[in-house]
């Protein structure tokens, strides 16, 4: 468990079971199961104290309990940075509609999508090309990556909050016919 505990303190990213067993535990004989039994215990050691063990896409990580945010933003001075509305829609329904394209996106929104947008999704490494749409053109398809995940804190896509079945049946509806006009509430 303190190997354990040690790799996670000094690995600088998520973790993941594998890694654990195929680096710093190759030369014990411990199972995946052994080493998932440590990272609940550890899991449950940490969740009262300023920092918690996490599990994310990539695998496990500390970081500082949300709690404490409040106080420990005051360690940095500069601001995280700020998302514009556009980004912010654009990569929710990326990862809500995976894998769409942008000319869905476009569809969806009512606007066009900005080069510079994708760009900067694509440059943090949250979304990515899984393929191409088997229509004339052949457009990319854009899906959501593990860094997203990670950045998130979530383990997969099926921790995304769930959307209001009113917006999410609207959606549905602009996906299929593209003559309504908005998304409006």
């Amino acid at each position: 468990m303190q190997l354990i505990e040690a790799t996670l303190f000094v690995a600088g990213k998520p973790v993941s079971i594998e890694f654990l067993k195929n680096t710093v535990l190759d030369e014990f004989n411990v199972s995946l199961k052994r080493i998932k039994h440590n990272l609940s215990e550890l899991q449950l050691h940490y969740s009262s104290r300023g920092i918690c063990l996490v599990e994310v896409a990539s695998g496990f990580r500390f970081q500082s309990n949300p709690s404490l945010a409040p106080w420990l933003n005051k360690i940095w001075p500069e601001k995280a940075p700020r998302y514009s509305r556009a980004l912010l829609e654009t990569l929710s329904l990326i990862a809500y509609r995976q894998p769409i394209t942008r000319g869905e996106i476009e569809q969806v929104r009512g606007v066009a999508v900005s080069s510079q947008i994708m760009k900067q999704l694509q440059d943090r490494e949250w979304i990515q090309i899984v393929g191409h749409k088997e229509v004339p053109g052949r457009p990319a398809l854009y899906a959501t990556t593990k860094l997203f995940l990670d950045y998130f804190s979530l383990t997969g896509l099926d921790n995304l909050p769930e959307l209001p079945q009113l917006q999410q049946s609207k959606i549905d509806q602009l996906l299929r016919d593209p003559s309504v006009s908005e998304l409006s509430e």
